[in-house]
């Protein structure tokens, strides 16, 4: 019993499939949605509330760390919207075999990468 064995499964050598870590994400996404629009709803009124509110409104918006934030949402809503439609097609009874879990979860990360980078070209631009 002195020697020392490995936990299993040993957590430095352990990696979670794609299905785990695309739930674990879609989770936190969820949350991180919840929270933009909370910040989306504030910024709505600090607009309505007249012209200094805008001013405000649009100097955060614009300054890097409001543009970071307005990326890191549209990542979030893109990703969990396209992992969503992959869970309808599960509820459906559609896709649920190893093969087709792994391969719909690399388009959807395909599909949200593109949109979101669809999306701020088009905005830059």
């Amino acid at each position: 019993m002195s020697r020392q064995r490995p936990l299993s499964p040993h957590l430095q050598v352990y990696r979670l499939p794609l299905p785990a870590l695309m739930s674990i994400t879609h989770r936190m996404t969820g949350i991180a949605l919840s929270t933009g629009t909370v910040l989306l709803a504030v910024w709505l009124v600090a607009i309505a509330s007249g012209v200094a509110g805008f001013e405000m409104a649009q100097m955060v918006v614009s300054h890097l760390l409001g543009q970071l934030v307005l990326f890191g949402y549209t990542v979030a809503l893109f990703y969990h919207a396209c992992n969503g439609l992959r869970h309808l097609f599960w509820d459906m009874g559609r896709g649920l075999s190893v093969d087709s879990v792994y391969a719909s979860g690399r388009v959807a990360l395909l599909a949200a990468a593109v949109l979101t980078a669809g999306l701020w070209a088009y905005l830059v631009l």
